[in-house]
């Protein structure tokens, strides 16, 4: 039977992984839950991971050969299995029955798959299942949501009134990634702390706030004037710099960090970026080196010192400049 919510968090805090996992379901949950566990490995000493996608020509026999490949230093191993579809075809099958039948030691298979219900189940699962762990992941129900929202901010240092709760709940109308996105806004909006209904109600309702998330994703896209307009209307509307300097810091570090990844892919998974997200930094960063990058940076840092008045200068067409420079790195003295 597949692991519960509950199951899987006793089972993840043990002292040995299983011989396999699936994880399957939810997105959002899948990839929180597949991190967590890579986590887990590695406090256990896997230390080496080989990740495995399954894609229209992906050779099966792959699975078989990494399994029984020796590691090069003689370390436990996760073979990281990304199965999107969640089917995995008759060669699937087969290949995934025989490593649950007689699997390596010191070698943990993870499966992962984004696209799930019974109709995937079937007799390679219920090996699967014997052999180690199947979970899947379900968005809440109506009546979870108010709770998933309060213990989603409680792990990330803020908390909620029951009314504050169901506030969000009601916004975001069962959409997961939605949830988990203005749970990260009000982090940057509101920072640690509880937040009333009053509060609630403030924060993802005022529009000229979220303009900043409008604002950076402009930029990012290369769409300067749009960018700019938005950037001129906060300042019309005496928005405060530091606030949107915040969070454009933030995404610049972002920015940066996927720049500097020897696997975009990988890096992007890790940060939780939704496929749409994704999208927009592996085009942002094909138009500017990781140097650009880096001005961008160092100049967003300096014009959040102007905003706080710890250096001179005038920081919204210092603003101005940065976003330029952030839609259009090509510019001629964008960041001069």
């Amino acid at each position: 039977m597949p692991l519960n919510a509950m199951q899987w968090q006793k089972s993840l805090a043990a002292e040995q992984l299983r011989p396999v996992y699936l994880l399957a379901g939810e997105e959002l949950l899948v990839l929180e839950a597949a991190d967590a566990l890579r986590a887990q490995a590695r406090k256990l000493g896997y230390a080496e991971r080989e990740v495995l996608d399954v894609g229209n020509h992906f050779d099966w026999d792959d699975l078989a050969r990494a399994a029984a490949g020796m590691s090069l230093f003689a370390t436990r191993r996760l073979l990281d299995l990304r199965l999107p579809t969640g089917r995995p075809g008759t060669e699937g099958a087969k290949a995934i029955n025989e490593f649950c039948a007689n699997p390596p030691p010191d070698v943990t298979l993870l499966i992962t798959a984004m696209d799930w219900s019974n109709k995937h189940e079937g007799a390679w699962t219920r090996n699967l299942d014997a052999a180690g762990a199947l979970v899947v992941f379900n968005a809440p129900r109506p009546n979870e949501w108010a709770s998933w929202i309060g213990a989603r901010l409680s792990s990330r240092g803020l908390s909620a009134t029951p009314d504050a709760a169901a506030l969000l709940a009601e916004r975001v109308e069962g959409n997961l990634l939605a949830a988990a996105q203005e749970i990260d806004k009000l982090v940057v909006l509101h920072g640690q702390g509880k937040i009333d209904a009053q509060e609630m109600e403030n924060l993802v309702a005022d529009s000229a706030r979220y303009d900043a998330f409008k604002l950076t994703d402009a930029a990012f896209a290369g769409e300067g004037g749009r960018a700019l307009r938005i950037l001129a209307g906060l300042h019309a509307e005496g928005e405060e710099l530091i606030g949107l300097m915040g969070w454009l810091v933030n995404q610049l570090q972002l920015a940066l960090r996927l720049a500097n990844a020897h696997d975009f892919a990988a890096q992007a998974r890790s940060e939780r970026l939704w496929p749409a997200r994704e999208q927009l930094f592996r085009k942002a960063l094909r138009r500017a080196p990781r140097e650009h990058w880096l001005q961008c940076l160092a100049r967003a840092a300096r014009i959040d010192r102007m905003a706080k008045g710890r250096e001179q200068g005038d920081a919204w067409l210092e603003a101005e400049r940065l976003i330029a420079a952030i839609a259009e790195p090509r510019a001629a003295g964008a960041l001069a």
